[in-house]
Order: C-alpha cells, then sequence, then structure tokens
C-alpha cells in the first residue's frame, strides 16, 4: 500500500459515514415537526407574538402567556388549512406549496395595555403614546361574550364567542 493511502482511506470512510448520518438525519426532519418553525409547533393554550407582519409573511414567535407581548392564544391546531371561528385569526405555515401547520388564534389582550389593529397584519401590541395605537383595553373579562359589562369608560369592545369566551372592553388609546 502507498504510504498515506491508508489515512486516505480511512478519511473517506469517515465522509461516507458522516454522509449517512446527515442522509438519515436530513430524512428525519421532514417527519414530525421537525421541519416547523417554533411558532407552528405551539399547542393549543400557547401565546404567540408578532414581532413583524404583512399580508403575505409573518415573523412571529412563542412567548409565556402572561407576557405583554402575548397578543394571541392558540385556541385550535391542526396540519391543514381550515376554517377557524370568524372571532379567531388564523397563522399558516407552508413548505413546497402544501400546509404543514395552520392555527386558529383567539386575541390575548391584556387590561391597560394599547394594540396595533391592521386588517393585513392582525394585532400587535404597541406603546399606548405611539400613532400606531388604534386601541386600549380597559377592561377585561374571562369567560363571557357580553358587552353589557364593558363600564362608562369604554367606547368599544371586541367579543370573543368562541372557546374560551371573552369580552375586552375598549377605549381610544391615550395620545
Amino acid at each position: 500500500m502507498v504510504p498515506g493511502a491508508r489515512l486516505l482511506a480511512r478519511v473517506v470512510l469517515a465522509l461516507v459515514a458522516v454522509a449517512a448520518v446527515v442522509v438519515t438525519v436530513a430524512g428525519c426532519s421532514l417527519i414530525g415537526d421537525a421541519g416547523k418553525s417554533d411558532t407552528a409547533k405551539a399547542k393549543v393554550g400557547d401565546c404567540i407574538n408578532v414581532i413583524e407582519g404583512s399580508a403575505v409573511d409573518s415573523k412571529t414567535e412563542p412567548v409565556d402567556c402572561s407576557s405583554d407581548k402575548a397578543v394571541y392564544k392558540v385556541a385550535q391546531s391542526y396540519d391543514k388549512k381550515t376554517d377557524c371561528a370568524s372571532d379567531y385569526t388564523s397563522y399558516e405555515e407552508t413548505l413546497s406549496g402544501g400546509t404543514t401547520a395552520f392555527l386558529c388564534l383567539a386575541p390575548n389582550f391584556k387590561e391597560g395595555r394599547c394594540y396595533n389593529e391592521s386588517s393585513a397584519t392582525g394585532y400587535k401590541q404597541v406603546d399606548c403614546t405611539s400613532s400606531e395605537a388604534t386601541f386600549r383595553v380597559v377592561k377585561r373579562i374571562d369567560g363571557q361574550a357580553d358587552e353589557l359589562l364593558c363600564s362608562e369608560d369604554a367606547d368599544g369592545f371586541r367579543l370573543i364567542e368562541s372557546d374560551p369566551k371573552a369580552t375586552f372592553c375598549t377605549a381610544k388609546p391615550k395620545n
């Protein structure tokens, strides 16, 4: 054997072994949640923050539900596109033209916080003095969907009729 050939043979075998592991790992990544974003892996009851949004793409992240950034709570989770209740927002993640995750998201507004509402991007929490603020939550009532529960300081409301039921009494932000 030529000097160095044995070393070269070991390197080639090592590369073949690494390639086999990579192929195995890559094959597994297409199964289950491995190819999904952290948001798409969220379970019912988890909360989501919208960092940036557009009509065709959003940058989101899962967050603790007690966080001010937890604008949405996952109400339903599917592996294919479906219809969400009218008071929910939907999140769809696709790969190669097919849906890999579809979430129905309920608002998770915090009392005393302000939000921006956009028909293209949904809701995001903003500073109440920001020009982006479109409403402030003056009262949150969990378990009931009834605008009559709002007090005089509210000039609007958002009802969540689906489970979990909620009433968010709203007012203009304090700019």
